[in-house]
């Protein structure tokens, strides 16, 4: 079933192109660039411009702000804690890593 609309969609695509609405766009003449994941070029563009990360790299950056605070305390109990949030920092990272590749 057609638009209801689609003889007024019809008719604006045919004044703009009379027109020269669609002369001398950006990229005109020029192949679209390869994806190498068509079926969600989309998603993955809006993550991209909008500066998300997968979830193992801002877990990898919560790792290295362990370590600093690791080097920088002295406190045994303290130490031991931050080791053992490392610990369960990596296997998260390792689960986060293997899930993004799928």
């Amino acid at each position: 079933m057609d638009h209801p609309l689609i003889d007024l969609i019809n008719a604006r695509i045919e004044t703009a192109e009379a027109d020269g609405a669609f002369d001398n766009l950006a990229g005109a003449g020029k192949p679209l660039p390869k994806m190498d994941d068509p079926e969600n070029a989309l998603i993955n563009r809006l993550i991209q411009e909008n500066g998300a990360v997968p979830e193992f790299v801002s877990l990898s950056r919560t790792l290295a702000s362990l370590r600093d605070d690791l080097q920088g305390t002295g406190d045994r109990t303290r130490r031991r804690e931050i080791l053992q949030e490392m610990s369960l920092l990596e296997a998260r990272i390792d689960i986060a890593r293997k899930a993004f590749v799928k």
